[in-house]
Protein backbone atom coordinates (compact mmCIF):
# COMPACT_ATOMS: atom_id res chain seq x y z
CA UNK A 1 0.00 0.00 0.00
CA UNK A 2 1.15 3.49 -0.84
CA UNK A 3 -0.38 6.77 0.29
CA UNK A 4 0.42 9.96 -1.59
CA UNK A 5 0.17 13.58 -0.48
CA UNK A 6 0.75 16.48 -2.87
CA UNK A 7 1.88 19.94 -1.82
CA UNK A 8 3.39 23.06 -3.31
CA UNK A 9 0.48 24.41 -5.28
CA UNK A 10 -0.55 28.03 -5.20
CA UNK A 11 -1.13 31.21 -7.15
CA UNK A 12 1.60 32.44 -9.48
CA UNK A 13 1.84 34.95 -12.29
CA UNK A 14 2.38 33.84 -15.86
CA UNK A 15 6.05 33.20 -16.49
CA UNK A 16 6.66 32.19 -12.89
CA UNK A 17 7.63 28.88 -11.34
CA UNK A 18 6.33 26.41 -8.79
CA UNK A 19 7.61 23.11 -7.49
CA UNK A 20 5.10 20.47 -6.56
CA UNK A 21 5.93 17.62 -4.21
CA UNK A 22 4.35 14.21 -3.91
CA UNK A 23 5.27 12.60 -0.60
CA UNK A 24 4.67 8.89 -0.22
CA UNK A 25 4.32 6.46 2.61
CA UNK A 26 5.03 2.79 2.20
CA UNK A 27 8.25 0.86 2.08
CA UNK A 28 8.05 -0.07 -1.61
CA UNK A 29 7.53 3.39 -3.09
CA UNK A 30 11.01 3.30 -4.55
CA UNK A 31 9.77 0.49 -6.83
CA UNK A 32 6.83 2.45 -8.23
CA UNK A 33 6.43 4.40 -11.43
CA UNK A 34 5.02 7.78 -10.48
CA UNK A 35 3.04 10.13 -12.64
CA UNK A 36 1.54 13.61 -12.53
CA UNK A 37 -1.88 14.33 -14.01
CA UNK A 38 -3.86 17.56 -13.98
CA UNK A 39 -7.48 18.53 -14.32
CA UNK A 40 -8.64 21.97 -15.31
CA UNK A 41 -12.19 23.17 -14.56
CA UNK A 42 -14.68 21.62 -16.95
CA UNK A 43 -12.05 19.44 -18.60
CA UNK A 44 -10.99 15.83 -18.37
CA UNK A 45 -7.95 14.86 -16.38
CA UNK A 46 -4.84 14.84 -18.55
CA UNK A 47 -1.39 13.33 -18.35
CA UNK A 48 1.53 15.62 -17.50
CA UNK A 49 4.64 13.49 -16.89
CA UNK A 50 5.87 10.21 -15.47
CA UNK A 51 9.10 8.95 -13.97
CA UNK A 52 10.41 5.43 -13.54
CA UNK A 53 11.12 3.88 -10.16
CA UNK A 54 14.82 4.72 -10.40
CA UNK A 55 14.42 8.07 -12.08
CA UNK A 56 16.16 6.97 -15.26
CA UNK A 57 13.12 7.23 -17.50
CA UNK A 58 10.90 10.26 -17.82
CA UNK A 59 8.21 11.21 -20.27
CA UNK A 60 6.28 14.43 -20.75
CA UNK A 61 3.19 15.57 -22.52
CA UNK A 62 3.85 17.89 -25.44
CA UNK A 63 2.12 20.73 -23.62
CA UNK A 64 4.70 20.82 -20.81
CA UNK A 65 7.84 19.46 -22.47
CA UNK A 66 10.73 21.84 -22.03
CA UNK A 67 9.02 23.73 -19.21
CA UNK A 68 8.34 21.06 -16.57
CA UNK A 69 10.79 18.61 -15.01
CA UNK A 70 9.83 15.53 -13.04
CA UNK A 71 12.33 14.06 -10.58
CA UNK A 72 12.40 11.89 -7.50
CA UNK A 73 14.33 11.34 -4.29
CA UNK A 74 13.63 7.80 -3.14
CA UNK A 75 15.45 8.34 0.14
CA UNK A 76 12.85 10.99 0.92
CA UNK A 77 10.05 9.03 -0.78
CA UNK A 78 9.17 12.13 -2.74
CA UNK A 79 8.55 12.92 -6.39
CA UNK A 80 8.79 16.50 -7.60
CA UNK A 81 7.37 18.45 -10.50
CA UNK A 82 9.34 21.61 -11.23
CA UNK A 83 7.16 23.90 -13.32
CA UNK A 84 8.77 26.85 -15.07
CA UNK A 85 7.47 29.41 -17.56
CA UNK A 86 3.97 28.79 -16.31
CA UNK A 87 1.04 29.80 -18.48
CA UNK A 88 -2.60 30.49 -17.58
CA UNK A 89 -3.54 27.27 -19.36
CA UNK A 90 -1.50 25.35 -16.78
CA UNK A 91 -4.14 26.25 -14.19
CA UNK A 92 -5.52 22.99 -12.82
CA UNK A 93 -5.63 20.64 -9.88
CA UNK A 94 -2.47 18.55 -10.08
CA UNK A 95 -2.54 14.95 -8.93
CA UNK A 96 0.24 12.47 -8.42
CA UNK A 97 -0.37 8.77 -8.84
CA UNK A 98 1.77 5.67 -8.59
CA UNK A 99 1.80 1.96 -9.21
CA UNK A 100 4.11 -0.98 -9.41
CA UNK A 101 4.82 -1.25 -13.12
CA UNK A 102 7.52 -2.35 -15.51
CA UNK A 103 6.93 0.62 -17.79
CA UNK A 104 5.35 4.03 -17.67
CA UNK A 105 1.91 4.86 -18.95
CA UNK A 106 -0.05 8.02 -19.63
CA UNK A 107 -3.36 6.24 -19.01
CA UNK A 108 -4.77 7.09 -15.60
CA UNK A 109 -6.66 3.81 -15.25
CA UNK A 110 -3.45 1.83 -14.72
CA UNK A 111 -2.49 3.72 -11.56
CA UNK A 112 -4.11 2.50 -8.36
CA UNK A 113 -2.68 4.95 -5.84
CA UNK A 114 -3.63 8.63 -5.97
CA UNK A 115 -3.13 11.75 -3.93
CA UNK A 116 -5.84 14.27 -3.14
CA UNK A 117 -4.51 16.92 -5.52
CA UNK A 118 -3.06 20.41 -5.17
CA UNK A 119 -4.40 23.53 -6.89
CA UNK A 120 -2.18 25.50 -9.24
CA UNK A 121 -3.49 28.83 -10.50
CA UNK A 122 -1.58 30.90 -13.03
CA UNK A 123 -2.74 34.47 -13.51
CA UNK A 124 -2.21 36.38 -16.73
Amino acid sequence: QVQLVESGGGLVQAGGSLRLSCAASGRTFSSYYTVWFRQAPGKEREFVAYISWNGCRTYYSDSVKGRFTISRDNAKKTVYLQMNSLKPEDTAVYYCAADLRRSGSYYEDVYNYWGQGTQVTVSS
